[in-house]
């Protein structure tokens, strides 16, 4: 959710009983903290920040974290190994994404208070395992709190997540067409327009696999892969130029596969109860088959 987990989504995220997550990117510390600021202001709810350490001013966006308090910092694209001790001593909940689960045993005993299993199906920077598959690995490694995510938006995902060992889910994709968010509108549509079979993977052979939306730009960076051309002129800016900026041809689209589950853009506040109800329902009528079944 890079550029687009601002403060405004983070809040609602958060006061609609979720746990909103700043999604910083490659922004630099001044920016951070503008938004941790102004998340303060717009909730009092609990919220986290999730720290990409790819970033050049990774390091520094830590120690502003730890500085700030806050309550959970979940991190990714890089070995986090270095920082869970650092952040658990700030009170923050160090809270690491996994794509497997000799990692998250290894994390787990470093001192990581949870971990996101990340499956394939995610937008974004992805690993090798489904979500299906993954979770439950992690699961049987951990003793700590499993978050699932990859291909989660409703209310099924939450009840199929936490039938597979996890304590709760995380969704980027879906949130990207709530009302708060900053996305560029046309990007939504091609969300809402897609059966999520266009949510494509590219990068696989450099290591640096990414799921988003078919275009132009995933065309002509496949083509370079599939020759073994330098890659690197494809990846400065094109995720702004794709989903704030609106070029939906020459930008990144990140989503995810279950871009196919998403009809319609609608505040956070109702998607996240749309989610809660439609699993309380589903556990309920399951609870009830079940105990039908033994008495019959």
């Amino acid at each position: 959710m890079a550029y687009l987990g601002n403060a405004e989504l983070v809040a609602a995220v958060s006061n609609a009983g979720g746990l909103g997550i700043l999604g910083t990117g490659y922004s630099p510390p001044a920016w951070i903290k503008e938004q941790i600021d102004l998340t303060r202001l717009l909730t009092d709810r609990p919220f986290g920040v999730n720290i990409m350490l790819r970033s050049p001013s990774a390091k520094e966006a830590i120690d502003l974290v730890k500085e700030e308090g806050v309550p959970v910092v979940t991190l990714g694209g890089g070995d986090p190994s270095e920082h869970l001790e650092g952040l658990k001593s700030s009170q923050s909940h160090a809270v690491p994404v996994v794509a497997d689960p000799e990692t998250a045993a290894k994390l787990a005993k470093l001192g990581a208070d949870a971990v996101i299993a990340e499956g394939t199906e995610a937008g974004g920077h992805i690993g090798r395992l489904t979500t299906m598959t993954l979770v439950p690995q992690i699961s049987a490694a951990v003793s700590i709190p499993v978050i699932a995510a990859g291909g989660i938006a409703s209310g099924s995902g939450l009840v199929a997540a936490m039938a597979l060992g996890a304590s709760g889910i995380q969704m980027g994709t879906r949130f990207v067409c709530s009302e708060e968010c900053i996305a560029h509108r046309g990007f939504k549509e091609r969300i809402i327009q897609s059966d999520g079979q266009d949510a494509i993977e590219i990068g696989r052979t450099i290591g640096r696999p990414i799921r988003c939306l078919a275009n132009r730009l995933t065309e002509a960076f496949l083509e370079a892969e599939r020759r073994g051309a330098s890659l690197e002129e494809f990846f400065t800016g094109k995720l702004y130029v794709g989903v704030i900026e609106g070029d939906l041809e020459n930008g990144f689209l990140m989503a995810g596969q279950c871009a196919g589950l998403i009809k319609e853009t609608k505040p956070a506040q109702d998607i996240v109860r749309e989610v809660i109800t439609e699993a309380e329902s589903i556990f309920q009528r399951l609870s009830r088959d079940w105990n039908r079944g033994w008495n019959e």
